[in-house]
Formats: C-alpha cells, structure tokens, sequence
C-alpha cells in the first residue's frame, strides 16, 4: 500500500477510532473518578464524614487498580470486556479496559484537588450553616475545577497513549496502523506520520485544557 492509498483510505478512520477511543472513556472515566474521589475525600481521617472501613477498602481498591500494567489489563480483563460489549476486539471493547484502567488515576488527581483547597472556606461554609453536600459541590469542587480541568487534561493525554497500545491488540485507531502498516511492513513514512498525528492531537488536548484552566481560572 503507497502512502497516498494509506492517507486516503486508512488514516481517516484511524483517526476516528482514536478519537472515539479517547472521548468516550474520558467522559466515564471521568464521572466515575469524581464519584471516587468524593467518597475518599469525605471518608478520610479529617474529611465530611470520616469512615476508615470505606476509606481503606476503597483506597486499596484504587490503588490495585491504578498498579496494573494497562497491557495486563487489557489482556486480564477479556471476560470482563466479552460480557460487556459481546467482543474483545475492536475500538468499543478497547473502552472498557481503558476506562478501568484511567478511573483510579482520575479519581486520585480530582481527590488531590480537593486535597488542596483551602480548610479555611469549609470551616466558613460550615459556620454558615452549609451542608456537607453544599460544602461539597457549592464550596470544594466549585475551587478545585480548574485544577480538576487540568488533571482530566493530562488523564485524556494518558489514554491517548493507552489507544496506542490497544491497538496493538486488535482495537483499531493509530496504534494499529502504526503497527501493522508502519512496523510489520517497514513502512517509515506510515511511522513518522502517525507519530506526528498523535503528536499533533497531544497539542490539541493539551491545548484546550489549558484554554479551560485559564477561562475557569
């Protein structure tokens, strides 16, 4: 295949796939992280409402979770991804072992946000009669969010990364063109281009994180 035939005929669709494998599982993963990060943040020692039992179980959840090597993971949790989608093949089960893979280091960043905001304002709201739920969204996370918008950056740069290497395994996306069209044919120009494509699509998420960060901030 001459690079023309692979730039008209694969490359749009690889993109696509991408894409779809970065949004999709940065959106869940990142509701699913703040849902997370909350109930580690309220049940710590100092938190709203401490609980060591759900604090420590779930922290040690999140910690075996985020210890996983991600091609592990995809690999351990075939059964799992058949279940869900029906396929362990292809961009739509690839979301499932990255969204896994990405919740538990959202949840730790959206936690640290948190982590950072000043115990000064949560002793004002409480004085003011707040609930912890006020406290929670009107108060914590309303301070953190820009900090939260910079750490779900980094996480949809990270799972850029993971679509790579899903794609390794039969996911689709850039990471398999790359391989299969680039690698296993001695293809160098298919390389360079699919490393500047991912390059230039780090810019733009990095990019756009930024413009958020800095309109929120």
């Amino acid at each position: 295949m001459s690079f023309s035939d692979y730039f008209k005929n694969l490359f749009p669709s690889a993109m696509v796939q991408t894409m779809y494998m970065i949004l999709v599982p940065t959106i869940i993963a990142s509701v699913l992280g703040f849902i997370i990060a909350i109930v580690l943040f309220t049940t710590k020692e100092d938190g709203l409402k401490p609980n060591k039992s759900v604090n420590r179980v779930l922290g040690l959840i999140v910690n075996i979770l985020r210890s996983f090597p991600f091609m592990i993971l995809i690999v351990a949790m075939i059964p799992i991804t058949r279940m869900i989608v029906g396929t362990s093949i292809g961009e739509t089960a690839a979301i499932v072992p990255i969204t896994v893979g990405s919740a538990p280091f959202i949840a730790r960043l959206i936690e640290s946000s948190l982590d950072e905001v000043d115990k000064g304002l949560i002793e004002a709201a409480r004085s003011f009669g707040a609930t912890n739920t006020q406290i929670i969204f009107k108060v914590m996370v309303k301070e953190a969010t820009p900090s939260i918008i910079t750490g779900i950056t980094l996480s949809a740069i990270t799972i850029l990364g993971y679509t790579a290497m899903a794609g390794a395994v039969g996911a689709g996306g850039l990471g398999n063109v790359a391989l299969m069209y680039g690698y296993q044919q001695f293809d160098k120009n298919v390389m360079i281009f699919t490393v500047v494509s991912l390059v230039v699509v780090v810019q733009i998420i990095q990019g756009l994180g930024d413009f958020l960060y800095k309109k929120l901030k």
